[in-house]
């Protein structure tokens, strides 16, 4: 088996971040959402792995490299424009040639993993077998409607009025039959080749379509509710330990993770909270639902649920809530007492927070 990752897009709703950083780059737990993703791969034995990337895009490629570390290979496939899931899957096909592969969206963060749902497609190796996951807004996603034994009846793309809460979620396994459903289909209405349609396709056919309910934890990071929702599942999951320095004036909770190198020095980190190698948090209060990454400067600083990337600095900040900061990213003196909520500020960028 193979697999085809997808880490296009545009990631509009993290935007200043992602102008300059892939949504697929943006940190969970310290680690990159597509490193997150090649964990999962790797872990069903898939050494032979396509990336889809914008064309152009160097970040991807410089972020991840050529899939040694992660004890695989990876060949880049490049996407003139985001044209569809199915688009994908055609851009990939000469790579893919004629084995059974997983294909997986790249923003997607399933941390409990999808062995049971692999084992399951091999065991059966129907056409197709989609990953779902029952959600509060079907409108929003892939929808699909099951018979009694879990075969799929029907898919409708973000349906106005959705006949089943059962959300395709980004992961899909398929053998050689989907190239031909692919190569039939045309462009949706929004001009994009539908992986929906070609699944379709093959179930108008009376080709085997299979589902599986996924049970576990599951998150699209589009927005920074998802990022910041993931960072928490996340972080209350780790082990706390503390390799770094922490002066006697500062208070360090039990599951909070100071990585080597870390200074903390008069502050107090609550858990559950993670600060990267290299950083520096002085005079502040870090957490709980903080992750710092590497070689960052929290001064003077109340810092809570947020997200800071390698290299940010926040300083003489009295509240910052909920954010995402991005690398080398600096915040500068507040004059008052107010809470920032909310902010997601770009890498290499200054904000100075005035009253």
């Amino acid at each position: 088996m193979k697999a085809l990752i997808l880490s296009g897009g545009t990631g509009s709703r993290l935007r200043p971040l992602t102008h300059s950083t892939p949504k697929q780059l943006v940190p969970v737990l310290n680690r990159p959402v597509l490193e997150h993703v090649l964990d999962n791969v790797r872990g069903l034995g898939i050494t032979e792995i396509g990336l889809i990337v914008g064309a152009g895009d160097r970040a991807v490629p410089r972020a991840i490299g050529d899939g040694a570390r992660f004890g695989a290979r990876i060949t880049y496939l490049p996407q003139d424009r985001p044209s569809g899931l199915a688009d994908c899957v055609r851009i990939a096909r000469h790579f893919l040639g004629g084995d059974d592969f997983v294909m997986y969206l790249g923003d997607n963060m399933l941390p409990e993993g999808i062995a049971d749902c692999a084992a399951r497609f091999r065991a059966e190796r129907p056409a197709a077998q989609l990953v779902l996951k029952r959600v509060a807004d079907p409108t929003a996603f892939g929808v699909a409607e099951l018979d009694g034994t879990g075969r799929v009846l029907r898919l409708t793309e973000k349906p106005r009025e959705p006949r089943s809460d059962l959300a395709m979620i980004g992961v899909y396994f398929f053998t050689a039959a989907i190239h031909a459903a692919v190569a039939a289909v045309a462009p949706s209405p929004r001009g994009e080749l539908e992986i929906t349609d070609a699944v379709q396709w093959l179930v108008d056919r009376g080709e085997p379509v299979g589902a599986t309910e996924y049970a576990g934890y599951w998150k699209d990071i589009g927005r920074i509710e998802d990022v910041l929702d993931c960072n928490r599942w996340m972080l209350a999951r780790q082990t706390g330990s503390v390799a770094g320095e922490v002066d006697p004036a500062s208070t360090v909770a039990e599951d909070v993770v100071v990585e080597r190198g870390a200074r903390v020095v008069r502050s107090r980190i609550d858990a559950p909270a993670l600060v990267g190698a290299g950083s520096v948090i002085e005079d502040s209060h870090v957490g709980p639902g903080s992750a710092i990454g590497r070689d960052c400067l929290v001064k003077s600083t109340r810092l809570l649920d947020s997200v800071v990337l390698d290299g940010a600095s926040i300083s003489h900040v009295s509240g910052l809530r909920s954010s995402l900061v991005g690398r080398g990213a600096t915040i500068g003196r507040s004059r008052d007492d107010r809470e920032l909520h909310r902010l997601i500020v770009g890498d290499d960028t200054r904000t100075e927070i005035a009253a």
